[in-house]
C-alpha cells in the first residue's frame, strides 16, 4: 500500500509539472478538466520526425500518429490512411463543433478536395497536433492560412 501511495504521489506531481511544461509548449493552458491521457500521450511524440508509413518514434506519418494516439488513449483502432479514416471511422462534424480528441482532415495538395491526404487530432483553442512532413509531430493552428485553405472537415470517431 505504501508503495502504491508513493507511486500515486509521484504521478500527481509529474502531472502537475507536465501540465505547466506542456502548456508552455502548446501555447495554451491545460486544465484539470482536459483529457490528461491525451496530452501525456502527445507529449511523448512531440518532435518525432516524419516518415511516410512510419509508426514508431524513429519516424511517423500523420495517419500513423492518429492511429497510435487513438489506440493508446481511446483504445480504438483506426484505418491506416487518412482517406479511409475519413470514409469509414468518423461521423463528419463542422469546425465549430470540434471537441478535444476529434480528428481534423485536410487536402494539402492539388488532388481531389473531397478526399483528405492529411489528418490531425484536435486539442482546443483551434489547435491540433499532427505529423508534419517538414517538422515532424507538432501543434499547429486551424487559423493558419495553409490549414484554412486545406480544410476539408472535422470527424468524430464512431
Amino acid at each position: 500500500m505504501k508503495r502504491f501511495l508513493t507511486i500515486l504521489c509521484m504521478a500527481i506531481l509529474f502531472t502537475a509539472c507536465a501540465d505547466k511544461n506542456m502548456s508552455k509548449e502548446l501555447g495554451f493552458t491545460i486544465n484539470k478538466s482536459d483529457n490528461q491521457a491525451l496530452y501525456a500521450a502527445i507529449s511523448n511524440w512531440l518532435g518525432t520526425p516524419y516518415k511516410i508509413g512510419g509508426t514508431t518514434k524513429k519516424g511517423i506519418d500523420c495517419s500513423g500518429f492518429a492511429g497510435v494516439i487513438y489506440k493508446n488513449v481511446y483504445k480504438k483502432t483506426l484505418n491506416r490512411s487518412s482517406g479511409d479514416i475519413f470514409k469509414k471511422d468518423v461521423a463528419k462534424i463542422e469546425r465549430s463543433k470540434l471537441s478535444e480528441g476529434d480528428l481534423v482532415f485536410f487536402r494539402t495538395d492539388k488532388g481531389d478536395k473531397k478526399i483528405p491526404n492529411h489528418i490531425g487530432i484536435y486539442l482546443k483553442d483551434d489547435k491540433f497536433v499532427h505529423a508534419s512532413v517538414s517538422k515532424g509531430v507538432i501543434v499547429s493552428s486551424l487559423d493558419e492560412p495553409y490549414y484554412k485553405k486545406a480544410w476539408i472537415s472535422g470527424g468524430r470517431v464512431k
